[in-house]
């Protein structure tokens, strides 16, 4: 995966700014949980009250409460209230907020108190005078328990351990008095309650729709980024595997390079949109949570841990087990889209021979192989999510119990045990998350690996560093020097010390039987494959010292397996020279035979051709094929086996056209029939890879067995005169 890495490069702008907004997806994510949880203390337990200390305090309880503090708090606590009487320039203002103005003053909290440090020191006081007045109402008669020993009303009251309450606690217990204080001035209880909860819920709302944005522009980017990456990636395989030799071509198999283009690729874009839209955010959100988690309580964490500790468990044994399954998986494919390119490709033959069962049954096996091994992979998968459910459901009943045993001793409060729960699910979520990762990861990889292959072979047919130019003397003379050429693996030489020159104006023949190396010969030219000794020149020169593109531009060459592009006739001409005229096209088709129905066609040259020239005939394909070869005009024409679908007549009249047009040109025709061939100025006959035979057709007849052979083999003496 790594060896695609750079690709990544042109989209780190991007990455960044998804990883910005998944940044504050999480933080929002994160903070629900908080807000959550003071709408249960805060909101619900405490009735709204958000701090100690209250907003006012009436003069006569305020006495009170500076009893149970020091002299440095008392100074402290009169510097942040002002007393407001019937005397003061606000009587008026507050008089309406605390209607008990009128019967006594009231201590009023400055704007700009300090709250902090206010609250602990208000709220043991408000608690102390809270236990003080409950022990008061109860009363301090006598009554004796069951040893005979005297009972203090209110006795646990006045035993309560402030000290050891954390501030969150005494904060809930002193919501009490403050409520009762708030009640007594004269002020709406329930409409401080209601309009906290109504606060904290737009709040909420307002994040979560931050979030839901952030997610918006974090899948916009994701997507822009992985398919950009796919774009890429097509782009240099494809522009890779055109720059192939026919070496390079049969390392690879045709269904094969498809996969790695089309399915192989989407594997990677998928994994890269879903690292940038989970992992980061898996990552955050893990680390945050159990920051948040701790700040919430630092003895429960151990809870946390355990889950963790369960999940990756899990992760780690289906890992082990659905590895092997995912690299297995991308072959299979590979054996699938093979099987079915050959069935599509190869659809007439088969009904020809009634082997529909035999193929029917050959690709039912490919399937079913394919099918065991994805359902062995979702089988893992399906047992893997209800093992995950069952740790978080168990996590969160122990997170229950713990809990409730804390806030039974007063060291946690409702709120935060549940805030504290669902930062135990976002955690365990996070892994969950990065699990589905650890999953596309090794498919991808094995996908990233395969087009990497691709891209990573270097052909070896290259251009030259320092690329020679044609000579300007010689036009179209090929000249063969001792050529020997043996395929990669093979055992021995297919071509063996090959030496011929083919000159311009004149027909240079090659004919032998199959597997002779006829094409094989011709494909040296084009440096379709280069030859393992000696030397094949052109004008002179080396084709290894030439660029590919210049001598390429010197042939027009028509392959054996005639091959159409979908479009037109006239795209289809065109393709070996864009700006070929209407007249030189119809000049062409001409001289190929082709024009009489092209003619027929109601469009004419504008008529379509589709797919792979489906709806012509072989003949016509061919024709067209020879057509395109001659509108580009080249000094070398290269006829491989190329006139086999067309009729004596119509190769009789495309040789003489030939001859008549192509006057001044090197023409090459490799051919098996003799009638082809005859009136070749020069014919090279093949047999097991060496020339066994040159000269014109009546030379060979008596010296050359085995062309004599083949000539007597399809003609009679009479024809062959």
């Amino acid at each position: 995966m790594y060896k695609l890495v750079r690709y990544l490069k042109p989209f780190i702008g991007l990455i960044l700014i998804s990883v910005v907004f998944l940044f504050g997806q999480a933080m929002a994510d994160l903070s629900l949980p908080d807000y959550m949880s003071k709408i249960v203390n805060t909101g619900i337990q405490n009735g709204g009250i958000e701090s100690a200390v209250p907003e006012a305090v009436r003069a006569s309880q305020m006495g009170k409460l500076l009893i149970f503090m020091s002299e440095d708090d008392r100074n402290e606590i009169l510097n942040n209230y002002v007393l407001i009487d019937k005397s003061g320039e606000d009587y008026q203002k507050y008089v309406k907020k605390y209607p008990v103005l009128e019967k006594e003053p009231v201590y009023v909290l400055k704007e700009n108190a300090d709250i902090d440090n206010l609250n602990l020191k208000m709220g043991k006081a408000l608690i102390a005078v809270s236990m003080i007045e409950k022990a008061t109402a109860e009363g301090f008669g006598g009554q004796l328990d069951s040893d005979g020993k005297k009972v203090i009303p209110g006795q646990n009251y006045m035993n309560f351990d402030i000290e050891a309450m954390g501030e969150s606690t005494i904060v809930q217990y002193a919501s009490n008095s403050i409520k009762a204080e708030y009640a007594a001035l004269g002020m709406n209880v329930d409409k401080v309650q209601s309009r906290f909860i109504l606060n904290i819920g737009l709040r909420m709302l307002l994040v979560s729709l931050f979030s839901a944005l952030c997610v918006v522009f974090v899948g916009y980017f994701a997507a822009r980024t992985g398919a950009g990456l796919a774009r890429n990636l097509r782009r240099d395989v494809f522009t890779k595997v055109e720059s192939f030799s026919n070496i390079e071509m049969d390392k690879f198999s045709t269904a094969s390079l498809i996969t790695r283009t089309t399915n192989d690729i989407n594997h990677v874009q998928m994994l890269v949109m879903m690292m940038i839209r989970m992992v980061f955010y898996s990552l955050i959100m893990a680390v945050g949570g159990i920051i948040k988690a701790v700040g919430k309580s630092q003895s429960m964490t151990w809870v946390i841990a355990v889950g963790v500790i369960a999940v990756l468990g899990l992760i780690l044994v289906v890992l082990v087990v659905a590895l092997p399954k995912f690299k297995l998986i991308q072959k299979l494919v590979d054996k699938l889209n093979l099987v079915t390119r050959e069935n599509l490709s190869g659809m007439m033959v088969i009904r020809a021979f009634n082997t529909q069962k035999f193929e029917e049954e050959r690709f039912d096996k490919a399937n079913q192989e394919l099918t065991k091994t994805n359902l062995f992979v979702n089988r893992v998968m399906v047992v893997m999510f209800p093992s995950m459910m069952l740790i978080m459901n168990a996590v969160t009943l122990l997170i229950i119990w713990v809990g409730a045993n804390q806030i039974a001793n007063s060291n946690m409060l409702v709120g935060d045990m549940m805030a504290f729960m669902q930062y135990a699910m976002q955690i365990m979520f996070s892994f969950l998350m990065l699990s589905f990762m650890f999953i596309m990861v090794p498919r991808a990889s094995v996908a990233a690996q395969r087009i990497a292959e691709v891209l990573e072979t270097e052909p070896q047919i290259k251009d030259p560093k320092e690329a020679k130019s044609f000579s300007t003397e010689a036009r179209g003379v090929v000249e063969f020097r001792n050529v020997s050429f043996r395929y990669n693996g093979a055992e021995e030489d297919m071509l063996k010390n090959i030496s011929f020159t083919a000159m311009p104006g004149q027909t240079t023949a090659i004919i032998g039987s199959t597997g002779s190396g006829k094409t094989t010969l011709v494909n040296l030219i084009l440096r379709f494959y280069d030859a393992t000794e000696g030397q094949v020149l052109v004008d002179g020169v080396d084709v290894r010292e030439v660029a590919q593109h210049d001598l390429r531009e010197k042939i027009g060459y028509v392959p054996q397996k005639s091959s159409l592009f979908s479009g037109t006739i006239e795209s289809n001409l065109k393709y070996a020279l864009e700006s070929a005229s209407e007249e030189d096209m119809r000049t062409a088709l001409d001289i190929a035979q082709a024009l009489e129905f092209v003619n027929e066609k109601p469009d004419g040259i504008k008529s379509d051709i589709s797919q792979g020239g489906g709806n012509v005939s072989g003949g016509q394909k061919q024709r067209l094929s020879i057509a395109r070869a001659l509108v580009k005009k080249p000094e070398i024409y290269i006829f491989d086996d190329s006139f086999s679908a067309l009729d004596f007549k119509t190769d009789s009249a495309l040789r003489k056209a030939l001859k008549e047009r192509l006057h001044s040109a090197t023409v090459i025709l490799v051919a098996q029939r003799i009638s082809t061939i005859m009136n070749a100025e020069q014919i090279i006959v093949l047999d097991e890879g060496r020339i066994v035979g040159k000269g014109t057709h009546k030379e060979l007849m008596e010296k050359c067995t085995t062309y004599r052979e083949i000539a007597l083999s399809q003609l009679s003496k009479e024809e062959l005169a």
